[in-house]
């Protein structure tokens, strides 16, 4: 079945079934391959993505639920401000280890902060429970973000 998606702000065609996962289709059929799979039942968030600007797990997420709402993937986050910004801090804070997990925690954070530009501990924690760092590097990654918040004042 044909689906004309908006992602990144491109409309792409693809030819898949319409309970196909939305991160199947972005790695296989479009080839954007920095949305992970980890776990395949949303526990882990290393599938991350925005559908209009809000962070969903695109392992359970099928295509025939995405319509024409806008998907951006860690392809395209940096092209937003606020997404640029998470990156920045990313590489500042050198939050990576294996770097697995970053794209669904930079995508998860990037959403966080579009929603709640300063956030707090509590806050910080409760948007980014959903995503397992297996090398723990969660100190770090609140640290980025909280980085990344202060350049929105600058």
């Amino acid at each position: 079945m044909d689906f004309h998606l908006n992602v990144n702000r491109q409309t792409l065609a693809v030819d898949v079934e319409p309970d196909t996962p939305l991160l199947w289709v972005l790695r296989d059929a479009l080839g954007m391959t920095g949305t992970k799979f980890g776990c395949g039942m949303a526990l882990c968030g290393a599938c991350t993505v925005h559908v209009d600007g809000e962070a969903t797990r695109s392992c359970i997420t099928p295509i025939s639920a995405v319509g024409q709402r806008a998907v951006t993937t860690i392809e395209g986050v940096g092209d937003d401000p606020v997404g640029a910004r998470v990156q920045a801090a990313w590489i500042e804070i050198d939050v990576p280890q294996c770097g697995y997990c970053q794209g669904g925690q930079i995508m998860s954070a990037t959403a966080l902060l579009k929603q709640t530009p300063a956030p707090n501990d509590d806050q910080i924690d409760d948007a980014m429970g959903g995503n397992i760092c297996r090398c723990a590097t969660y100190l770090r990654i609140r640290a980025a973000i909280k980085a990344a918040a202060k350049g929105a004042a600058a």
